[in-house]
């Protein structure tokens, strides 16, 4: 995970906005190697010890509905790079529809229900980490349509590897049911959500380190596992920390 010299980034990234994310990084490199030798040791170890439940999980998504194991789609990660992304499969093969997914989207299988409600459908993305497209922590891997929305200042988001999870994936934990009984979810995601969402993911950029991360880690685990109350008190303690941000 090493940081590129500004003259060779992709010249849609070399901007100003841009510019003082990279020369936050570039202050704190050293870091990026540490996440990457720690991304790569518990991506394996994980893998390793989830291998089994892999097995169940494809099964079990097997007798509930037809079509493969594993969900793939191109996303974008570092520096505008396209990759594959992998999960279990949550919704109905055959079945095509929008980006985005609602709460109570028709599509989404009863398998898919569990499998989303504790995040066991990112299982897979351990192989992305490993190959270096993704890391634990960093931004949301969006798909190229709306990547190409993104504003100057929000292509610094892909500085750094694509995340499993972050800030804003926990604050935004139920953002399906934001998206439920609207008219216009691509809308709303656009033009509401994910300007929100970058907020929180430009400031960790800002405020990038490895405890950082490892921080992150563990609120996720707690929004996956605890009861609300629980969830409600992360999401406080981390609104603290960021309380300066204006939407």
């Amino acid at each position: 995970m090493i940081l590129k010299l500004w003259e060779n980034l992709p010249d849609d990234m070399k901007n100003d906005c841009v510019k003082k994310y990279y020369c936050r990084l570039y202050e704190k490199r050293h870091y990026l190697y540490a996440k990457r030798i720690f991304d790569i040791a518990a991506a394996i170890t994980i893998l390793i010890i989830t291998f089994p439940i892999l097995i169940i999980l494809g099964i079990a998504i097997k007798l509930d509905s037809k079509g493969p194991c594993i969900f793939s789609q191109i996303r974008v990660t570092q520096y505008g790079k396209k990759f594959k992304i992998y999960k279990l499969r949550t919704m109905s093969y055959a079945d095509t529809g929008p980006l985005l997914t609602a709460m109570n989207d028709i599509r989404i299988t009863n398998i898919g229900k569990f499998l989303r409600r504790y995040r066991l459908d990112e299982i897979p993305q351990l192989i992305n980490i490993i190959l270096g497209d993704m890391s634990f922590v960093g931004t949301s891997p969006e798909v190229v349509k709306y990547v190409e929305k993104y504003s100057e200042e929000m292509k610094a988001t892909l500085l750094l590897p694509a995340g499993v999870t972050s800030i804003a994936s926990i604050l935004y934990k139920d953002e399906e049911m934001l998206l439920k009984n609207s008219a216009d979810a691509e809308d709303i995601y656009l033009n509401e959500i994910l300007p929100e969402k970058m907020m929180y993911n430009l400031r960790s950029l800002e405020d990038f380190s490895l405890l950082t991360d490892i921080k992150t880690i563990f609120w996720t685990v707690l929004a996956m596992v605890k009861k609300d109350t629980t969830l409600k008190r992360v999401t406080k303690r981390i609104t603290n920390n960021y309380k300066d941000l204006e939407f």
